[in-house]
């Protein structure tokens, strides 16, 4: 019945079934079903307005005799909205005129009392996350769907953030042209702080990379650099990615490769950014 109606599905509930019902529509909007809570005694006084005949109601009560929803039933029956009751009595009032009861009965409370909603209201959340997880199941629902309507937490910045989002673009990319000479690859080395720089044809095509690390080995090696032009000295076949790859992915794309920086290509091949480790963590991408 949740899956197949057209509207929303709204969850109402009394005292602490009400604040199960809260969690129940926020899982339930998160996760792919358009759900909303309304408070059954604020429906009384007009917010019933908010539920239309396409709305499929979910009410919430252990004892399934609460005054405020029992004062809806009629109304929700003319309305023609479908009514699942979520109960412990299948003989209560709300179990009666529901069109599906949905059974969360308990053998007694924790509380020592046997008064304090405790055990009853475990049940009903329980049920409540299984109903939301069956519907995320059938509807096919992906991790990529739920980064959606959590575009501020760390999944929804995994999945949603590109590396055009973040990368260094125009001139903020240090590239020199295969003849450029080793002080002028410094220069711009130094220019642009990203610690590389990127070897370019004039169409912009990529044919290698020269880094910080590249020159302490030379030096190590006792080379003299400086008769050397960039493609002397460059890294041919450097680890590039993708304009519209997921920001995640240049991450993994380091991490496995032990590098701090990677060059951003356009669908055509050709040098359009850069990106770094940092540039990444300030994104909160890692």
């Amino acid at each position: 019945m949740m899956l197949s109606t057209k509207g929303r599905v709204v969850v109402m509930g009394m005292g602490k079934s009400g604040h199960i019902g809260r969690k129940m529509a926020a899982t339930l909007a998160s996760t792919g079903t358009p759900a909303m809570f309304v408070h059954p005694a604020e429906a009384s006084h007009g917010d019933l307005g908010m539920i239309t005949a396409q709305d499929l109601v979910l009410a919430i009560s252990n004892s399934g005799e609460s005054q405020e929803m029992a004062v809806l039933l009629p109304v929700l029956k003319r309305l023609g909205a479908p009514l699942i009751a979520m109960t412990g009595n299948s003989q209560s009032t709300m179990a009666q005129h529901a069109d599906l009861w949905l059974d969360c009965a308990v053998a007694k409370e924790a509380c020592p009392l046997n008064l304090a909603p405790t055990a009853s209201t475990i049940a009903q959340m329980a049920l409540g996350d299984a109903l939301a997880v069956a519907l995320l199941d059938a509807r096919g629902f992906r991790a990529e769907d739920f980064a959606r309507s959590h575009p501020g937490g760390a999944l929804g910045r995994k999945l949603l953030t590109h590396v055009s989002d973040v990368m260094r673009s125009g001139d903020s990319v240090p590239r020199v042209a295969p003849d450029a000479t080793f002080s002028e690859l410094m220069r711009e080395m130094s220019a642009k702080g990203l610690g590389a720089a990127a070897v370019v044809d004039a169409e912009g095509q990529v044919l290698g990379i020269f880094t910080d690390g590249d020159l302490r080995r030379l030096i190590e090696m006792g080379k003299d650099l400086r008769a050397n032009t960039a493609f002397d000295v460059m890294r041919p076949q450097p680890k590039t990615i993708g304009l519209n790859a997921l920001a995640v992915d240049a991450a993994d794309l380091m991490e496995s490769h032990r590098i701090t920086s990677v060059l951003v290509l356009d669908v055509q091949g050709h040098l359009c950014g850069a990106v770094t480790s940092n540039d990444l963590m300030r994104a909160k991408v890692i």
